[in-house]
């Protein structure tokens, strides 16, 4: 009964958006292990109707999950794929925990997520934030990220959508492992998210096997153009035991660029004014001159009939 209500379930978990987390904690967010050391994942919520909680692992790389066990109410179970290696543990009306017992490379590293659900195969099921674990590769040292902030071109074009000139900032994270990083903007010290587009994932590099990620920052001319004004690129990296900040900052610069610009276009201006009025004149010249010779042309041609 359990299992036909489970797999039931499990579509319906399926359909559902994983950001759905009314109540569901879930606890840490991130794990760095090494190779054969146990490592545990809780998971609390407080929906009153529901008592049961479920464990699924979302491999990396891929979309789809794969049910470890779960917790109704006090009774636990465990997929056969995934027996003696994880156990699970709690109430599924309250909390419940996940044990790996032995972190294993690569298979461990994935997305683990838990869901509050009910018994019945209508209860919608509420899922936890996910937590990254990763375990280390032997050989590999844990590193930060050296942070570096490009400033933007000079040949950035004008935006052709808005029509308002803009300029990107380029910040590039590299030389960090593992890939446990976030990236973040300020700008004149507070925290802007309009205008930034960061990678989804980290890259591999293959030189030192180390990540690299960037993230671009689109802001006004004029926020550039504006002297002292800093742009700071924040990343966050999580190394194993605690959370470490690296920044890089670029300053705005004077706004000569744009009076240079402003300045060719009232010379292009007046040029084309002058080369208007030039032109008048001399099509005035012109006129006047071949009117004069059609006057005495049509004067010698009076003449003779006379």
């Amino acid at each position: 009964m359990i299992r036909d209500i489970l797999s039931i379930s499990l579509l319906l978990l399926l359909l559902s958006c994983p950001s759905l987390s009314r109540g569901v904690l879930q606890d840490p967010s991130l794990i760095l292990g090494s190779p054969d050391t146990p490592a545990t994942i809780s998971c609390s919520h407080s929906i009153s109707s529901y008592n049961m909680i479920l464990w699924y692992q979302q491999p990396t790389g891929h979309s789809h999950l794969n049910l470890i066990g779960y917790v109704y109410v006090t009774s636990q179970s465990i997929e056969d794929a995934f027996k003696g290696h994880f156990e699970v543990s709690g109430d599924g009306s309250v909390e419940s925990e996940l044990h790996v017992l032995k972190l294993r490379q690569p298979e461990d590293s994935a997305m683990y997520f838990c869901a509050a659900s009910g018994l019945c195969a209508n209860y919608q099921a509420y899922f936890g934030q996910g937590t990254k674990v990763t375990v280390l590769e032997p050989g590999h040292d844990v590193s930060a990220p050296t942070v570096t902030v490009f400033p933007p071109s000079a040949k950035e074009c004008r935006n052709q959508r808005d029509r308002e000139r803009k300029k990107t900032l380029v910040c590039v994270a590299s030389g960090f492992y593992p890939d446990h990083v976030s990236v973040s903007w300020q700008v004149g010290g507070g925290a802007v998210s309009s205008g930034v587009a960061t990678d989804s994932s980290a890259l591999r590099e293959d030189k030192d096997q180390t990540y690299r990620i960037s993230s671009r920052l689109r802001v006004s001319a004029s926020d550039w153009f504006t002297p002292d004004r800093k742009f700071t690129c924040s990343v966050s990296f999580f190394n194993g035991t605690h959370t470490s900040h690296h920044e890089n900052t670029v300053e705005g610069v004077e706004g000569s660029q744009v009076a240079m610009t402003r300045e060719k276009y009232l010379k292009t201006t007046q040029a084309a004014k002058l080369s208007y009025v030039v032109f008048i004149v001399k099509s005035s010249v012109y006129g006047a001159g071949v009117a004069f010779l059609l006057w005495r042309l049509q004067g010698s041609a009076g003449k003779q009939n006379n």
